[in-house]
């Protein structure tokens, strides 16, 4: 952005036609516009349909109000694994965090599991950087014996676009393939030997968003004998189009289940991408009742879209993974 003669910044931008959101910054999310007293606010939204002014006054700016400080939300049930867990096939380490259902400390039952994407933003605000899932609060309410255990796997920061993708793109080489040995062949046994876990495909689910769903969405492409379950929420399928191919190509097993959900105020093509996904299981195969899709009328591509998405999910998940 320009400074004026007039003390205001200015940007001359062209964008195709379309939604878009955006924030002001003076240069990071540390710098970022908020309220005159120091509050965030909501993204600005606008649709570009022609040349157009947009006029932001930016009430204040978070760097000059001294942070609150942050106050754990986890609760009792949520447990860290490791916070320097090791992922021989990436060559790093990453937390894991665990959520144990209520009686898992006094019961001798054997619990599903479903493995999710970005555990920093699944249970504790203090580590959500955009708002929690509330995925903690969520169980807590359920009679322990509709409980599960979750494991939240967190993101790598600066490697989560390419670690969640198993193809190249414009943002390095894909990890995608890496990470999910990593969840089969590393994660998924020592969860299952130092747990009380139902180890089977039935049992185990893989969930996440964004980047985390396409991720989900090819781990059980993948693996359709580990992951029975797959919860892809708003998928950025547009960031890996082979992974189509990918789908078409696979023989898919007959239990193989596949819940799709995302607003209809992400993006353009956003709908349009998971519903050729789900075109594509459902040829193979895939019954409705096995690939249920729901799109929700105004929602945006954020943690609390897929905080209100995740019962309907669970509850979808958790009737089967239970079922005799």
């Amino acid at each position: 952005m320009q400074l004026t003669d007039h003390g205001q910044y200015r940007l001359v931008q062209y964008l195709p036609p379309g939604k878009y959101s955006f924030k002001l910054t003076r240069g990071s999310w540390q710098t970022v516009e908020c309220t005159r007293d120091g509050k965030a606010i909501a993204d600005h939204d606008f649709t570009m349909s022609k040349d157009t002014t947009i006029t932001v006054n930016a009430e204040g700016w978070q760097d000059n109000f001294k942070a609150a400080e942050a106050v754990s939300t986890a609760s009792k049930q949520v447990h860290i694994v490791s916070e320097k867990f090791n992922m021989p096939q990436l060559g790093r380490e990453r937390r894991v965090w665990i959520y144990l259902p209520a009686d898992y400390s006094h019961s001798h039952r054997k619990y599903p599991v479903i493995y999710m994407h970005d555990g920093q933003n699944l249970f504790d605000n203090r580590t959500a950087g955009f708002g929690e899932w509330g995925i903690d609060e969520f169980m807590d309410k359920l009679p322990p014996k509709d409980q599960c255990i979750i494991v939240g796997i967190d993101h790598g920061g600066d490697y989560r676009i390419t670690e969640y993708d198993p193809y190249d793109s414009k943002y390095g080489k894909g990890r995608g393939d890496d990470y999910v040995e990593f969840l089969v062949k590393t994660l998924k046994p020592y969860i299952d030997k130092h747990y009380r876990t139902m180890p089977g495909t039935t049992h185990t689910g893989i969930a996440g968003s964004s980047m985390g769903g396409l991720i989900s969405m090819y781990a059980e492409l993948k693996y359709p004998n580990v992951f029975g379950s797959a919860g892809i929420f708003s998928p950025a399928f547009w960031i890996a189009p082979p992974i189509y191919n990918y789908a078409q190509q696979q023989k898919l097993a007959g239990r193989s289940r596949f819940y799709f959900v995302c607003g209809d105020a992400e993006s353009e093509d956003m709908v349009t991408d998971m519903q050729k996904m789900v075109n594509l299981v459902r040829s193979k195969d895939v019954s409705e009742a096995n690939s249920p899709t729901v799109v929700v009328p105004a929602a945006k591509h954020n943690e609390k879209q897929w905080h209100d998405d995740f019962p309907a999910f669970y509850q979808w998940f958790i009737q089967k993974a239970l079922s005799r």
